[in-house]
């Protein structure tokens, strides 16, 4: 009797072709998160600089259901590892779940939704040599995220248990959204459906883990955040509730390679749903099709704001309690004669100007993504031009930041009204989240710019937003130059409603943006598409 085998022929040269081609991807996605957490470390330990400050900091958030909600358990507050996990934790964690669920995502159904697979599989490769040569480069991933995370800790002297929990708890939970989008894959035939179940999966664990820890902390336990989060790093740990963790994944696993053995390649285990007969008018123009294909992307980021804008809000109203007793933190907020409830607010606005500015990249490569998916050919072969092709998605990217701020700004007035700033305070907050627009649309042009001119070096983009991230959050804390934080495009904003409005700045963001937008049209008009 035969017994079938996996064949796994030629998945270390896979394996070493992912790292060839996405190098920088890989470096930026690990180097991201390791940066997330030093930066915290440096900034908790400026922030709270005694155990004092420690103590009134551990006192003033133990009873913030919206802070506890935001960022996970309150445990250790009264440590700098313990403030370090509760600042970082929750963030990390849904980043290095993003990661691998995004990097499994586009290693393995991409590849097939692109007919990549389909070329590979015509060589001496193995059926499974694919699959599991991404899934040894997304572990490998997570487990130097994690060694990152752990030997950052230690360095900066924090207790070595603590460390390698923290830095453990990203490693695992990583894996398991790894092979929550190794299922997906095997479901749908669509990469934006696999995008979408294994994203909805960590929502949904969010929330389970927020109504838990609001609570006595139960409900937490239906969520791997939570599981991982009850590791209690720096706050007496403990290493068992890594086991579901890790039974969870293997579990996931098998399941995955169950299902991906009983589906023909190239389809899903679920058939796409037959589409109208008839197409809408709109999908026959470029604006149209753009709006189709990015819908999804404004409500999932749309809905991310949201949360965010929410939890901002409903805290607005106590912020003078919570730095009340902290120097470092009310020096923080500080900005002129404002109040420290304007200052909390137009940092706020920043803040969620940053998230959105996600989106505004992610929606402006669609034009690269498009072009490297061989998509943008069939439309260009019609009447259509590059620069209408090119414009669609750029209103696409434009308009959707403005949808952004405006739920961002009327999320956190109306959160903020409720909880006692009033209903008259919703307009205001809405305007002051609406004079980001410059800004954001100069980073639409400047991703732009990048297609047109350097179309390989688009990842830069992301650079520039996490540059802008660090000005925008820690720069003031760091210390850095005016020059150098000046460099940021959201730094040029007005500070509403801390500051004073000047639409000087505005004006000149708006030039710039239309520099390089009218820099990256040339120059796609100019090169070869592909």
């Amino acid at each position: 009797m035969s017994h079938a085998t996996v064949d796994l022929t030629g998945t270390s040269v896979l394996a070493r072709f992912i790292v060839r081609r996405d190098r920088i991807r890989i470096v930026v996605w690990i180097g991201s998160i390791a940066a997330l957490v030093a930066v915290t470390a440096a900034s908790v330990k400026g922030l709270y600089p005694t155990q004092a400050d420690l103590d009134l900091a551990a006192a003033a958030s133990k009873g913030n259901a919206a802070a506890i909600a935001f960022s996970g358990p309150a445990q250790g507050l009264n440590t700098v590892g313990g403030q370090v996990a509760f600042q970082a934790g929750a963030s990390g964690l849904v980043v290095v779940a993003l990661m691998s669920l995004l990097m499994i995502g586009q290693l393995t159904r991409g590849e097939e939704e692109a007919g990549r697979l389909e070329l590979l599989r015509s060589l001496p490769v193995g059926s499974a040599a694919p699959t599991v040569a991404a899934s040894m480069i997304v572990l490998t991933m997570n487990a130097v995220v994690g060694a990152l995370v752990a030997g950052t800790l230690l360095v900066e002297g924090l207790p070595v248990a603590g460390s390698i929990a923290f830095g453990a708890s990203f490693a695992l939970l990583g894996l398991v959204f790894a092979c929550v989008a190794l299922v997906a894959a095997q479901i749908s035939e669509n990469t934006r459906v696999v995008y979408g179940i294994a994203g909805a999966v960590l929502g949904a664990s969010f929330v389970l883990r927020a109504v838990g820890d609001i609570g006595d902390g139960t409900v937490s336990w239906l969520s791997p955040i939570g599981w991982v989060q009850k590791t209690r790093p720096f706050a007496g740990e403990r290493w068992w509730p890594f086991l579901p963790t890790i039974a969870a994944a293997a579990g996931l696993l098998v399941v995955a390679e169950v299902l991906a053995a009983r589906r023909d390649l190239g389809s899903g285990l679920v058939p796409p749903q037959p589409g109208s007969r008839t197409a809408s008018p709109a999908l026959g123009r470029p604006l149209g099709l753009a709006v189709r294909l990015q819908r999804g992307s404004v409500i999932g980021w749309g809905a991310g704001v949201l949360l965010t804008a929410v939890a901002y809000g409903s805290i607005a109203n106590s912020i003078d309690d919570f730095v009340r007793n902290n120097k470092t933190l009310a020096d923080m907020f500080a900005s002129g004669g404002a109040s420290l409830t304007e200052s909390y607010l137009a940092t706020s606005m920043r803040i969620l100007a940053l998230v959105g500015a996600g989106f505004v990249i992610q929606s402006t490569l669609r034009i690269r993504g498009e072009e490297i998916q061989l998509h943008a050919e069939p439309v260009l072969a019609t009447p259509v031009s590059r620069q209408r092709w090119a414009m669609s998605h750029l209103l696409v990217a434009a308009g959707g930041s403005v949808v952004l701020l405006a739920i961002a700004g009327l999320a956190v007035g109306i959160s903020y009204g409720l909880v006692g700033g009033g209903v008259a305070v919703v307009p205001g907050l809405l305007g002051d989240a609406l004079v980001y627009i410059p800004a954001m649309w100069l980073m639409v042009g400047l991703t732009f710019a990048l297609i047109g001119l350097v179309p390989r070096g688009v990842v830069a983009a992301w650079a520039v937003l996490a540059f802008c991230f660090i000005i925008g959050l820690l720069g003031g804390m760091l210390g850095l130059p005016r020059w150098l934080m000046d460099l940021s495009p959201f730094e040029q904003v007005p500070q509403l409603p801390a500051a004073h409005f000047s639409v000087l700045p505005l004006l000149v963001l708006l030039v710039v943006a239309l520099g390089l937008g009218v820099t990256g049209m040339a120059g796609l008009r100019r090169r070869d598409i592909g």
